[in-house]
């Protein structure tokens, strides 16, 4: 060992480690779970609205009845009006489901960690 070697510089992190108190050790385990949860929820929030948006998107598209470009139409006889209003309706109730779990997330998220989400 080099007999110029500072004792300050024998009390490196390993050892402050050790000997931090219960309350230290307590703050920085509450400031790993906190930020770990924080993320995973944010990532969520944005998870849903992105799949909003999608579906949103993809029941607009069922108005587009074109089926190759913009001067061609479905035949009335290959429409299946049924099968249209199903899927439809299928489609709202995963639109509402999925508003009212975003609308839920968000505000959860502001509660449990104090700030608000801004979702494009």
């Amino acid at each position: 060992m080099d007999a110029n070697f500072d004792q300050t510089n024998a009390q490196g992190a390993f050892i402050d480690s050790l000997k931090r108190n219960n309350a230290k050790i307590r703050d920085d385990r509450a400031n790993a779970i906190v930020e770990d949860a924080q993320l995973m929820y944010k990532r969520e929030v944005e998870d849903l609205a992105l799949s909003l948006k999608k579906l949103k998107r993809e029941q607009e598209n069922m108005l587009d009845l074109s089926p190759a470009d913009a001067n061609s139409l479905v035949l009335a006889s290959d429409f299946d009006a049924k099968d249209y209003v199903v899927k439809d309706l299928e489609m709202a109730v995963k639109i509402r489901n999925l508003e009212i779990k975003l609308d839920l997330a968000t505000k959860r998220y502001a509660y449990l960690f104090g700030e608000e989400l801004k979702l494009n």
